[in-house]
């Protein structure tokens, strides 16, 4: 049982990456706005794919949509949001940097999530998450002066050849 979670887990996170490339190649071919609707679009499809599969029946006229709170109808303009930035932010940065940064994100999210709906604050993955930001910062820090010491060199190619 251990494995199969393994593998979702791993197939998830893969079919995450790739669909970050696939919708910013998509916005890039059409537009940021135009790919988000197709992406909502085959979303929706795939979703009710799935509930035709899953064999569960629901019964639209029995739901009381005044008992549902309103923050619960964000869902869908915080998607937008996220996969418009996501389309914007894709092709500048690489696949790695993006997937740690949507990791912080979620685990930064998930600990305001616990503790606001269940009042616990879990220190242990606090410190993780800073731990986790630290170790991104540093990594970016060493990267830029990389980019920047090869900037200088080829500068100074370029006046020797000269």
């Amino acid at each position: 049982m251990f494995f199969i979670s393994l593998i979702s887990a791993f197939l998830a996170g893969v079919s995450i990456v790739i669909a970050r490339i696939i919708n910013s190649n998509l916005a890039d071919k059409i537009g940021t706005f135009q790919g988000t609707v197709i992406n909502f679009i085959v979303g929706l499809l795939f979703s009710f794919i799935f509930l035709i599969l899953s064999n569960e029946r629901i019964n639209i006229l029995t739901i009381n949509f005044k008992s549902i709170p309103w923050w619960a109808y964000l869902g869908g303009l915080l998607g937008i949001v996220i996969i418009i930035l996501s389309n914007y932010i894709t092709p500048k940065i690489s696949a790695f940097y993006l997937t740690l940064l949507i990791f912080i994100g979620q685990l930064f999210l998930a600990i305001i999530i616990d503790y606001f709906t269940l009042n616990i604050l879990s220190i242990g993955k606090v410190i993780g998450g800073f731990l986790v930001l630290a170790g991104l910062s540093y990594n970016l820090f060493i990267d830029k002066k990389q980019d920047d010491n090869e900037i200088i060199t080829n500068e100074i190619d370029n006046r020797i050849h000269i």
